[in-house]
């Protein structure tokens, strides 16, 4: 099973070998698979488990669309999400890569590699010339239009997701390397320059979208997008801008995935100086932006203020590996012990809430596409990125377990194959593991949460 890179384990991999503008055809077998794929060697003899996996894997075959703005299928959100987020679809598609061996493809599809580079390829292809990359790309975008920038919406890096892919190929794809390095550079710099007004090396948060958070009490009170659907502008609003722990995390995880690529390309002062760079956002987030007195990382508004609501921001901090497992130790066990692994904030039955359940602003009930509190499938996909890389198998393997347990019992009440692929939902209630209903299912990131969930819990 291919890992993710570990951010600090970047410098043992090797450099890559030369390869041509376009992909060239020694690569083409790369993006091969199995004409008869096999399954994985499921945990248990139910065969609720290969139903379940062979729906998953109809989502994100009838999900794989073709777009006005680039040339090339992508792995879409699926449900009501008609396009492909910055937050999440390079992860999607990078983990639709790693299952490639279990994937069947017919004649003229796009394997789940080649799908993966192009979740990729299609943010670089729509970057403007100031560096900004685009939010979102729609369905329904037509080419030339200027939607899809009016807020900065990420939270996995597209840099680190890049990196991982350029390692599936084998350290062959030299255009996805060439142009990951271009682009994400750019957009680092763009970040700098429009998301830092208030000058203190960290990133800022200007509207809900900034950090795909719709329906959180993190962002009570302001606007969802940002001013004239302008990702440079912020409301004129007290305490705006905020300067935000994960938006500082992920600008960090994309230097330390930028550095990887300047080693591979042979740049060396380059290396140094985005390593240099993350590490001083590193120690900011932890000097700015983490409660001691909480053990959680918070907004920091305008008069120096915690914005104190204890969500998901925490996990996305982990998941770029903010913290150092021997220098940070302390502060890890304490975010570890009172927040994550805490029955009563995160670690619900069915984990992780985006909300904590004690804290005051927890939503119940829980409504449709809520961060107020459901146990979404983006931040489940997203665990494995750090609870590994902090040594916590046992745990991850219980929450894989819990989420592989609730979509099975979801999927199961299906009268129809047809009617079982429609039952793969964005969000669940943490203390039962109940879908929310109202929502169309089909959805990419639940599809893809049970198939990587399935496969790591597997047997050799």
């Amino acid at each position: 099973m291919t890992k993710s890179l570990r951010r600090r384990d970047f410098l043992k991999q090797s450099a890559l070998s030369a390869g041509a503008a376009a992909i060239p055809s020694s690569t083409l077998s790369l993006f091969a698979q199995s004409a008869n794929p096999p399954r994985p060697r499921f945990p248990t003899a139910d065969p609720a488990w290969a139903a379940t996996w062979d729906a998953a894997l109809a989502v994100l075959a009838g999900n794989v669309r073709s777009m006005p703005r680039y040339e090339r299928p992508v792995l879409v959100e699926g449900s009501t999400y008609a396009g492909i987020w910055l937050e999440c679809a390079p992860q999607e598609g990078q983990v639709y890569g790693t299952l490639q061996s279990y994937v069947a493809t017919p004649a003229g599809q796009p394997t789940p590699l080649e799908t993966a580079r192009a979740n990729h390829m299609a943010f670089f292809a729509q970057q403007k010339t100031d560096g900004q990359l685009p939010a979102s790309i729609k369905l329904a975008d037509q080419p030339g239009t200027d939607a899809g920038y009016g807020q900065i919406q990420m939270v996995v890096p597209i840099a680190a997701t890049a990196w991982d892919i350029f390692q599936l190929t084998g350290s062959k794809d030299q255009e996805l390397l060439e142009a990951a390095f271009t682009s994400c550079s750019r957009w680092d710099a763009w970040l700098r320059q429009y998301r830092d007004t208030r000058k203190t090396g960290l990133c800022e948060g200007f509207c809900t979208y900034d950090t795909g958070h719709d329906n959180s009490p993190r962002w009570a009170g302001i606007p969802n997008r940002c001013p004239d659907a302008d990702a440079r502008k912020f409301p004129n609003l007290p305490g705006m801008p905020r300067i935000c722990p994960d938006l500082s995390a992920t600008v960090y995880g994309g230097r330390i995935a930028l550095a990887a690529m300047a080693r591979a390309l042979g740049k060396q002062d380059d290396e140094a100086r985005w390593l240099a760079d993350a590490e001083h956002i590193r120690q900011l987030i932890l000097s700015k932006l983490y409660s001691p007195e909480d053990a959680a990382f918070y907004d920091l508004d305008t008069n120096n203020k915690f914005i104190r609501v204890r969500g998901d921001v925490i996990s996305r901090v982990l998941g770029e590996h903010v913290l150092d497992p021997h220098k940070d130790k302390h502060i890890f066990e304490a975010v570890w012990t009172r927040q994550i692994h805490n029955p009563r904030a995160f670690w619900a039955p069915y984990p992780l809430p985006s909300i904590a359940m004690d804290d005051p602003t927890f939503v119940r009930p829980i409504p449709r596409n809520s961060w107020g509190g459901a146990s979404q499938a983006l931040t489940a996909l997203r665990a494995p990125r750090w609870m590994s890389f902090y040594g916590k198998h046992a745990e991850l393997n219980h929450m894989m377990q819990q989420w592989c347990s609730a979509i099975l019992r979801h999927a199961g009440e299906a009268k129809s194959s047809a009617e079982q692929v429609k039952l793969f939902r964005q969000q669940m209630d943490p203390l039962t593991g109940d879908f929310t209903q109202n929502d169309p299912g089909g959805y990419s990131p639940c599809a893809l949460t049970f198939l990587d969930f399935a496969r790591r819990l597997s047997h050799p």
